[in-house]
């Protein structure tokens, strides 16, 4: 009898959706990381290497010399390049070698991939696209809540160890305010379940807004605006995939409507970088922007820090979440009213990724 070997299918791909959804502009750094020094990052699986030249420009190139393979981001940053900190291979924005200690010819393929940058209102994007659409389809977001002059504002970058949608959950769903952030931005964890909320979508967004009318004031907000007594309080999120903008404050009860775009009182305008770095960890970029009315150094500085340990608290949980998910298996979880808008989102990079 002839026995037939059969091999196990091998999946295609080439037809299997990518990782993360592409031909979209995701945060490589914030331009205040970029000063005399190189920054190595892994973004979307790619080793990329951020610099910033004397003239201002931002580039990001493969971070890996095209000689013997050191991380560029271990070079030195010189006025018009980055030298590589194993033989002196000199190399401009665009990747290309231009010059070789020792060496007057430069071999025409001693140069490494770059990537397309913009930096914008103090954020630096970078493209990530497909085989078939490598250059930007569209300019980088802009986020005039940082060069308006009507916030003063300051951020940083959060590592995780956890996948990105993760976060996007979180961020998407602030009723757990309650209970994660009781030192900060919480307040009555009944009050945050209870919130009116309405979420509304479309192809590539998702937006979420919660009230909570003649609530108590949590302790970010006493510290850093004169409220009288109880507040009317709002949080508007809206998603992109790549990132998402968290709008929240208070008035004084009845002062002004919640619908008013230009309602006074205290605000918290939050930008939130959110790229993978692989399918299991993340950065998180942040800024935090805000209207003092009086003192408003040392206000800012209050606000920085309380933001920098509410997302301390965040980090803690999804860690933690994502630790039990890898524990426990792939079990399934139900769903609640407070998971509307993280599950939109995540049809939204379904979508997309399999556009792609």
């Amino acid at each position: 009898m002839t026995v037939i070997a059969i091999k196990p299918a091998t999946p295609d791909v080439a037809t299997a959706p990518p990782a993360f959804p592409l031909n979209q502009w995701y945060v490589a750094a914030l331009g205040a990381e970029l000063k005399d020094k190189p920054v190595g990052r892994v973004l979307l699986n790619r080793s990329v290497v951020l610099f910033r030249t004397a003239d201002g420009v931002v580039s990001a190139l493969e971070d890996r010399c095209c000689h013997r393979a050191l991380a560029l981001s271990q070079g030195t940053l010189e006025s018009c390049g980055l030298r590589c900190g194993y033989h002196g291979l000199l190399y401009n924005g665009t990747g290309l070698c231009i010059e070789i200690p020792g060496q007057d010819k430069i071999p025409s393929r001693a140069k490494v991939k770059s990537y397309p940058v913009q930096e914008r209102d103090g954020i630096v994007w970078m493209w990530f696209g497909t085989e078939q659409q490598p250059e930007p389809t569209h300019e980088a977001p802009p986020y005039t809540v940082h060069s308006s002059g009507e916030y003063v504002f300051d951020g940083g970058v959060v590592h995780y160890q956890a996948p990105y949608q993760l976060i996007h959950d979180n961020l998407l769903d602030l009723s757990h305010l309650g209970y994660v952030h009781l030192r900060t931005i919480g307040g009555n964890a009944k009050i945050h379940m209870n919130a009116k909320m309405t979420v509304e979508s479309d192809a590539s967004s998702v937006k979420v807004v919660r009230h909570m009318p003649n609530s108590l004031p949590p302790p970010t907000y006493t510290a850093a605006y004169p409220f009288k007594a109880n507040v009317d309080r709002w949080q508007e999120i809206e998603f992109k995939v790549s990132h998402l903008l968290v709008w929240t404050g208070a008035v004084n009860v009845g002062t002004d409507a919640l619908e008013d775009p230009k309602r006074g009182g205290f605000h918290m305008r939050g930008f939130h970088g959110v790229t993978p770095e692989t399918e299991t960890t993340s950065h998180y970029f942040w800024t935090m922007a805000t209207n003092p009315v009086n003192d408003v150094e040392a206000v800012k500085a209050t606000v920085i820090e309380q933001t920098a340990l509410t997302f301390d608290e965040d980090k803690v949980v999804i860690e933690e979440q994502y630790k039990n998910m890898l524990r426990h298996g792939p079990k399934p979880m139900i769903d609640i009213h407070v998971d509307a808008g993280a599950n939109r989102a995540r049809r939204i990079i379904e979508q997309l990724k399999a556009a792609a």
